[in-house]
């Protein structure tokens, strides 16, 4: 029997010439979900009579000889009969009340059932780090270490004790050696665990203390969640004429500075010290007190900014959002440069009159410097950010500022789609298309665009997709609901509204329909940039002729004059490389011999730091670096050649060839420390640099009015990958990058070089045609029933032991194959076979989109793994490599 929502009575003893009252029922019990590494199902505890305990509740609770932290999954007014009610523990504390509301703790399910994935993992990726951590009981003294005579006084009820000369004579000697290791601590206190290692049966020494009051119990949450408290100095008195010169020049240091300041910097203004304000604070003066001090990522002081004045596409797609008061999603399809961003903004800006809340996604960390100092320009301290480069303690106190229900946009990379907004007005991914959205690993491996329909459906609330080059699943299923409009017939309202039956939201297990009987979708276009710029002209530059005409360079001669315009001109220009690091491989031109990672089956990339830096060879898999040998380890020749481009390789050789270019690389080798994205670009858009060298950071929404020159080095490395998506992904990738230049007063151009010039990707990229290219693109994976006209869920399995994976591999794709409802695909080893000397292998199951096939038991699957083989289930896989 469950209950709930259940306001629990605490036990209530009888006074003297009272009666004897208590709860209606004292035995409560409340199942929890561990967050123990391997524990997946519900655990039945005991509730104290003096806890009121909630579902999705934070707790603490005895596991084992371990106190773990549990969630609150329902009450019961009976526990399962086949639990023995002795065997039953008890709940220790409340760590944090009322985390999870309905609709939350419903996406949290969604996610769970979805996904195949443990509903505690799910919520370990939705909580900040250390909310759920080791909690600890601890023991210390009553009143502090030395009360001495006063301690027997504390104690209640144990009148002999009261009575006695020496109260500690009545203890047992168990109860003493915990007094005397306590009182021998400077705090007077201890872990539980630390005084049951060094007193035998601590615990009922304890009791007795306890029993008496000599010492007091409490719960320690784990110290990542702890919030950060200062000391603060407040006036709270009038400055009379009976004090001292000097301490009237402190108090009106104070009153001067708005009343409040923090100790720290109040001691240092007026170079005095804590003595002096304790003196002050004892005459009623002051107040010192511990204040909390929010830690939120600090962005620079921004001069205020205003709504734009808007072309007549943007004000027609503002007029048709602020319309939306209900779950709709809508396509923001509008060209680089076409003002996206702004839209954004005036779509928020009257949520926060109602009430309400913003949630917008980016797909990189690297993108939310400049887009957050956009939002805080326009909206102030009502923005807050979220995303995994912030301290567990930022974003621990970031989280718990959501939960004031204060109206704030918060902006946040794939993670973020967890925030816990209440009274959510509005949704937005922008570049919804980008892969970063979806995670591979660890599980739950979510996509955060499908996270956040279930999101805003379960709010009420819009959703808006913003992009230039819209995720082909976005573009069919918008498609496919404007086809079945009232009645099938497709109908098409005003600004481009579709109204479709829901079951066409991709929305495969049918325990997660919908209560809406239907889904408005709109498509919004903005097909020009902002003042009427023209997007730049691409001009595509064949590599082969390069060669035969004998320029021998990385750099075409159409590249290499537009480079030395760049600084005439006093413009700046992006240079984007598919790759990282120096070069691709390093091989020996004797033997053929290729250096290779000795724990994943890959050759290590060259990497130069910097002039009379070590050379290393890294890989970009497991991160194994070594020094560059000066001999091949085969055969001893000294000739090793580099082949391919990194990034460090084409900084070098701008550096040899154009010796007066300013650089700046942006790469995820420069900027793995914290603050480094906005650094660069701040350094950048300042006009420290003519020249931003980068890889995939470069494409995401970067907005540089001052870039008038795109270089693509090597456009192949995008096209010529063993992955059904490598044409999309080419397609983005190079309209965004192209989409950089010429976003300011001065036209732009883009210039891509490759080897493949009739390639149907090249072609579309230089007409900037997404319609011709999806077209193409979507009568292919139709022929091959891949997505979005077919649905994948990839196995992947791991192990240390080369043939076990194999087998393993074997058995569970043998299995599967009974079933004819699906297609298997495989078993085989994964593209790159060692990752960190663990041998992949993959399953691929395909099957059509529309309704959902009667899918294995997954964890009968799980069954048929032995421990050491690792079994990952991806559902909708971006990545099958």
């Amino acid at each position: 029997m469950y209950i709930n929502d259940i306001k629990i009575s605490p036990l209530v003893v009888s006074e003297p010439n009272e009666s004897y009252k208590s709860g209606e029922t004292v035995n409560r019990w409340v199942e929890v979900l561990v967050d123990c590494p391997g524990s997946t199902g519900l655990f039945t505890y005991r509730l104290p009579a003096q806890l009121e305990i909630k579902p999705g509740d934070i707790l603490s609770v005895p596991f084992g000889a371990q106190q773990l932290g549990a969630i609150a999954i329902r009450l019961l007014a009976q526990p399962n009969i086949d639990l023995p009610p002795e065997k039953i523990r008890e709940v220790e504390d409340i760590v944090s009340v009322g985390f999870f509301p309905s609709a939350y703790w419903e996406l949290l399910n969604r996610v769970a059932a979805y996904y195949y994935t443990p509903l505690i993992q799910v919520i370990r990726v939705a909580l900040p780090p250390g909310l759920l951590g080791r909690s600890q009981r601890r023991i210390r003294l009553v009143g502090g270490r030395g009360a001495g005579e006063q301690r027997g006084r504390g104690a209640k009820g144990s009148s002999y004790l009261l009575g006695s000369a020496d109260p500690l004579a009545f203890l047992t000697p168990t109860a003493r050696q915990v007094w005397e290791l306590l009182q021998g601590q400077p705090a007077g206190d201890y872990s539980f665990i630390y005084l049951q290692q060094k007193v035998k049966s601590a615990y009922r020494g304890i009791r007795e203390l306890l029993r008496f009051g000599l010492v007091e119990s409490y719960l320690e949450p784990p110290r990542l969640t702890r919030p950060k408290l200062q000391k603060a100095v407040t006036l709270t008195g009038t400055i009379d004429q009976e004090l001292t010169t000097r301490q009237r020049e402190i108090l009106e240091v104070l009153r001067r500075r708005g009343g409040e300041l923090w100790l720290n910097e109040f001691l240092q203004i007026c170079k005095t010290t804590t003595p002096t304000l304790k003196g002050l604070e004892e005459k009623g003066y002051i107040v010192i007190e511990e204040r909390e001090v929010l830690r939120t990522e600090q962005g620079p002081t921004l001069v205020g900014d205003g709504a734009k004045s808007l072309t007549t596409a943007q004000a027609s797609a503002l007029a048709t959002i602020q319309t939306l008061d209900e779950f709709a999603q809508v396509l923001l399809h509008g060209v680089t440069g076409s003002g996206k961003t702004e839209v954004y903004l005036q779509a928020i800006a009257p949520l926060f009159n109602q009430g309400k809340s913003a949630l917008v996604l980016v797909p990189e960390i690297g993108l939310t410097p400049q887009l957050t100092d956009r939002f805080r320009a326009r909206f102030g301290n009502k923005v807050s950010v979220y995303h995994s480069a912030l301290s567990d303690g930022e974003r621990y106190d970031t989280w718990r500022q959501m939960l004031t229900g204060e109206p704030q946009v918060v902006i946040g990379t794939r993670s973020a789609v967890f925030a816990p907004l209440p009274n959510l007005g509005l949704i937005i991914l922008d570049e919804e298309h980008d892969s970063s959205f979806k995670q591979d690993s660890p599980i739950p491996t979510y996509h955060a665009r499908t996270v956040a329909q279930w999101r805003a459906e379960l709010e009420n609330c819009p959703l808006v997709l913003g992009s230039a080059t819209p995720s082909l699943e976005t573009w069919v299923s918008l498609r496919r609901q404007g086809s079945r409009g009232a009645g099938e017939q497709g109908s098409r309202g005003a600004g481009g509204e579709f109204v479709t039956p829901h079951s066409s939201l991709l929305t495969p297990n049918s325990s997660l329909s919908t209560q809406h009987s239907a889904l408005s979708t709109h498509y919004l276009s903005l097909p020009e940039r902002i003042n009427s710029r023209p997007l730049p002209p691409v001009e595509i530059v064949d590599m082969r002729q390069e060669l035969q005409q004998g320029n021998r360079s990385i750099f075409s001669r159409s590249l290499q004059t537009a480079l030395e315009e760049l600084q005439e001109r006093k413009q700046q220009g992006i240079l984007f490389i598919h790759r990282r690091g120096h070069s691709t491989f390093v091989s020996c031109r004797s033997c053929g011999y290729v250096l290779e990672c000795p724990h994943c089956d890959v050759s290590l990339a060259y990497h130069h730091t910097e002039e009379k830096a070590p050379e290393l060879l890294r890989c970009h898999y497991c991160n194994y670096a070594r020094s560059h040998p000066k001999f091949c380890p085969d055969c001893s020749s000294p000739y090793l050649k580099f082949f391919g481009s990194g990034t460090q390789r084409v900084t070098q050789e701008l550096a040899r060839q154009f010796p007066e270019l300013r650089l700046i690389r942006f790469d995820s080798d420069t900027t793995r420390n914290k603050g480094s994205h906005r650094t660069l670009l701040t350094r950048f858009a300042n006009g420290e640099a003519d020249l931003l060298v980068g890889t995939q950071m470069l494409t995401k929404g970067l907005d540089l009015p001052q870039v008038t020159l795109v270089g693509v080095v090597a456009a192949d490395g995008l096209l010529n990958l063993s992955d059904y998506r490598a044409s999309e992904r080419a397609f983005q990738t190079l309209t965004q990058v192209a989409g950089r230049a010429g976003r300011g007063e001065d036209p732009g151009r883009v210039i891509v070089q490759t080897y493949t010039t009739e390639h149907q990707v090249i072609a579309a990229v230089r007409s900037h045609d997404y319609q011709s290219f999806s077209q193409a693109e979507l009568e292919q994976r139709q022929a091959l029933n891949y997505p979005p006209y077919g649905r994948l869920i990839l196995l992947r399995l791991s192990s240390l032991d080369p043939i076990q994976v194999q087998n393993t591999a074997q058995v569970i794709a043998t299995a599967l194959s009974t079933e004819e409802e699906f297609e298997i695909l495989g078993p085989a080893p994964a593209s790159v076979l060692r990752v960190a000397n663990r041998y992949r292998w993959q399953i691929l199951i395909k099957f059509a989109p529309d309704a959902l096939p009667r899918l294995p038991d997954w964890e009968e699957v799980r069954s048929l793994c032995p421990s050491s083989v690792s079994l990952t289930i991806d559902v909708d896989p971006l990545n099958i490599m």
